[in-house]
């Protein structure tokens, strides 16, 4: 199988338990499979040939070469990502992204693929961790944060979109969402708009290597409510990154959760991933491992971080 969608081969893999039947993916993919657990978990993804890029162009002659059976593809972005694939003579599988909805559409379809339909149940049925998280975020009384999640790539900021996944995940977990009235088709955003918005809580992007550290030193930031009160945080990066649609968004969920209404260290979150991993990959994670999923080394300076220590 090829995989256009870039985080669709390791749901794949947690549906099937093994890395064995993808042959191509996204450079984006190879990029956070080279820098994350998933590398260590199966060795070979860190090689794998590339398809696509950032604009999910497949690259018909790379598949051609893979002679894969199937390709995943997004099947909401228009017929230049798709038919060239199927002007090749591949048989093409369009995802539509979005919701929760459509995330666990794709891992009942994965279960299908990979003849394990009552693997595809039982990982939806985790997913609906969600369901108490909401009955528990329903009980907490006062404020909620202002929070967003931010790109800096260069000299550009931007942001996540208000309407798609992030607008859902953000009141999910407690949170006002900073920035739910961005129009921007880009998604750019200036230093002042940032300003303006004054978050509370600011969640980096994996996508990019922007770190805490850069935005307390950056002077413009410095009266920003989530700078003044050191509430800045890499997301964290398992198999996959967590801030988007994965296998591991209920950890995502959680993590978000306890940074916005930090406990005290009970180590509940590292034996979820503890957990997780076993369940998911049939990896035996360390503690050490832990500490690099988590990002310890990144955030270890932000605001009660010290709840997810050993």
């Amino acid at each position: 199988m090829a995989f256009a969608v870039i985080p669709a081969p390791s749901i794949f893999a947690a549906v099937d338990r093994s890395y064995d039947r993808a042959v191509g993916i996204n450079q984006s993919t190879l990029v956070a499979n080279q820098g994350g657990m998933f590398a260590k978990i199966f060795p070979p993804s860190t090689s794998t040939a590339v398809i696509a890029g950032s604009d999910f162009v497949p690259s018909v002659e790379t598949v051609t070469k893979l002679d894969p059976d199937v390709v995943i593809q997004w099947g909401d972005r228009g017929e230049g990502v798709t038919q060239p694939i199927e002007t090749a003579g591949y048989p093409v599988i369009g995802l539509r992204y979005g919701t929760q909805e459509d995330l666990e559409t794709w891992i009942r379809l994965f279960s299908e693929i990979a003849g394990k339909p009552d693997r595809g149940k039982e990982l939806v049925q985790w997913h609906s961790e969600l369901a108490s998280l909401r009955s528990a975020v329903a009980t907490q009384t006062g404020h909620r944060p202002r929070a967003m999640i931010l790109s800096k790539t260069g000299e550009a900021f931007s942001t996540t979109s208000p309407t798609g996944y992030d607008g859902f995940q953000f009141p999910l977990v407690g949170a006002d969402l900073v920035t739910k009235g961005l129009s921007s088709d880009s998604l750019q955003v200036s230093p002042e708009q940032i300003v303006a918005w004054d978050p509370e809580v600011i969640m980096l992007s994996g996508f990019d290597k922007s770190v805490p550290a850069d935005v307390y030193a950056d002077p413009r930031f410095a009266n920003i409510a989530a700078v003044r009160d050191k509430r800045v945080y890499k997301t964290p990066l398992g198999a996959y990154r967590w801030q988007v649609p994965s296998m591991e968004l209920p950890l995502m969920w959680q993590w978000m959760n306890r940074i916005l209404y930090p406990n005290s260290k009970d180590g509940v979150l590292r034996e979820k991933v503890r957990a997780a991993f076993d369940s998911l990959y049939g990896y035996r994670i360390t503690d050490e491992e832990i500490d690099q999923v988590l990002r310890l080394d990144l955030n270890k300076d932000s605001a009660d971080y010290d709840q997810f220590f050993r």
